[in-house]
């Protein structure tokens, strides 16, 4: 069983790595499901993890049918993470009808390599799920994160279980969404999904400046990090699930 973990800042990388993660993805603005981050996060992440690192190529927020400038833009941040030493990217492209834009996410896909390329959860937006894997096969990409449609994995089991089956090893699928220790492996069991991603975020808190809003500033003044010792216990999870299966 293989374990990524989403983050946002080095913080959160470090505790990925030590915690056991065999992969991190690296965003931005996670309240906006995650944007691409900047290349001053990217190269601090990259120079202190040792564990595989993909960046989100995810020029703002919002859905995922993108104009021309949209995608120069995306095409200029695979260029800058492939100068960076990342492992792979993380991308997805949708068009207006909801199929996937193949034309774009091929292109885009060819320009990444040598890199990996995970399509990632626009694809659960997408009009057919049958019709949208063999889309995102046909492009290229190395693996697809889904939770098997809208909402989270635990309630998408048996799509989950058919996007599984129907790629045949042509891709590699990996769950996501709301996926925790105590849900785990019931997901893995159920769909024969060996990746599994989450983003296992608590709340932080900033001790720093307030900003002259004064104590209620402070307390509300958090942000989200991912914790080492919630790492491992996921890792822990993952290996008994990998042991008794």
């Amino acid at each position: 069983m293989k374990l990524e973990v989403c983050v946002d800042s080095v913080e959160s990388s470090i505790a990925a790595a030590k915690g056991g993660a065999e992969r991190i993805e690296l965003c931005s603005a996670l309240s906006e499901d995650g944007i691409t981050p900047s290349v001053g996060l990217i190269d601090i992440v990259r120079r202190c993890v040792d564990i595989d690192v993909f960046v989100i190529i995810r020029p703002r927020g919002g859905s995922f049918v993108y104009s021309e400038p949209e995608l120069e833009v995306m095409r200029s941040d695979i260029s800058a993470a492939k100068t960076r030493g990342v492992n792979g990217v993380v991308l997805g492209l949708l068009n207006e009808d909801g199929t996937i834009d193949r034309p774009h996410t091929t292109e885009l896909i060819e320009l990444a390599r040598p890199m990996e390329v995970t399509f990632h959860r626009a694809f659960d937006a997408s009009q057919n799920l049958s019709d949208a894997l063999e889309d995102v096969i046909a492009c290229g990409a190395d693996r697809l994160l889904t939770a098997g449609g809208p909402s989270d994995a635990m309630n998408n089991l048996d799509s989950l279980a058919a996007l599984q089956a129907q790629a045949a090893g042509r891709i590699r699928i990996m769950a996501g969404g709301g996926i925790r220790i105590g849900n785990v492996r019931e997901i893995a069991l159920r769909t024969g999904i060996a990746e599994m991603h989450t983003s296992l975020n608590s709340k932080g808190q900033d001790s720093g400046f307030d900003g002259g809003g004064g104590p209620d500033t402070v307390r509300d003044a958090g942000y989200y990090v991912v914790k080492q010792s919630d790492v491992e216990a996921f890792r822990s999870a993952l290996r008994e699930i990998s042991v008794r299966s």
